[in-house]
């Protein structure tokens, strides 16, 4: 680890929106997100494999009525997203470092509202760590509410392909599913997901500015 990744690791374990329990321990914060971090009692959202969290932030600072929760592994990265709603004084966003294989040990039954799947990992060569594969969901199934929603957003053919097809087989309820988000008809994109295409995650800006195309999907686990 670089000296510049180490300084940010340490610096953002002092950050009041940071958390990091021991992985396969249960959680301090199980079950108290709202009562002891966000003292309210809206939506919560996560955001699996955050990366840098301007996705989470980006979509806290669109949704104020809303409180999100970035989570990955990489504490250096989530730094940078961290950093910047302390310093804009956010209060509905907050970090969690863990890996997502444990994210049961974080969250009660019915505690989360929505999930977000932003530029996740293909994984070619093992469809059971991909994050939409049976295996993720029945986590997802344990802490989202009834009716909570899914969202995924790729620049993978594979995933998405695959995505689809675990939509169709697996009988969730499909709300929305497009190939090619930015150039889809705007009137077949529902009017919510519009209005949030400026929010971008760094690896979104890459992947565009060489050609990719952007698939999205929001889908219910029934």
């Amino acid at each position: 680890m670089g000296k510049d990744k180490i300084r940010r690791f340490a610096a953002v374990k002092s950050f009041d929106n940071f958390y990091e329990p021991v992985i396969g321990e249960v959680s301090p914060m199980k079950g108290k997100w709202r009562s002891n971090h966000f003292k309210n009692d809206n939506p919560i959202v996560l955001e699996l494999g955050c990366g840098k969290g301007e996705y989470s932030v980006g979509l806290a600072k669109h949704f104020p009525d809303k409180n999100f929760i970035g989570v990955d592994i990489k504490g250096a990265r989530m730094f940078i997203g961290a950093e910047e709603a302390l310093n804009d004084k956010m209060q509905n966003v907050a970090f969690l470092r863990t890996k997502i294989d444990f994210i049961t040990d974080c969250f009660e039954p019915n505690e989360v509202d929505e999930i977000w799947l932003t530029f996740s990992d293909p994984q070619p060569k093992k469809e059971n760590k991909r994050l939409s594969s049976p295996p993720f969901i029945e986590r997802y199934r344990k802490i989202l509410k009834p009716g909570g929603i899914v969202h995924m957003k790729t620049d993978s053919d594979l995933l998405f392909e695959y995505t689809e097809e675990q939509i169709k087989t697996q009988n969730y309820e499909c709300l929305e599913l497009t190939w090619d988000l930015y150039g889809e008809i705007p009137e077949k994109i529902d009017p919510i997901t519009r209005d949030i295409f400026h929010i971008k995650t760094h690896y979104e800006k890459l992947f565009t500015a060489k050609g990719s195309v952007i698939k999205y999907c929001k889908f219910k686990i029934n």
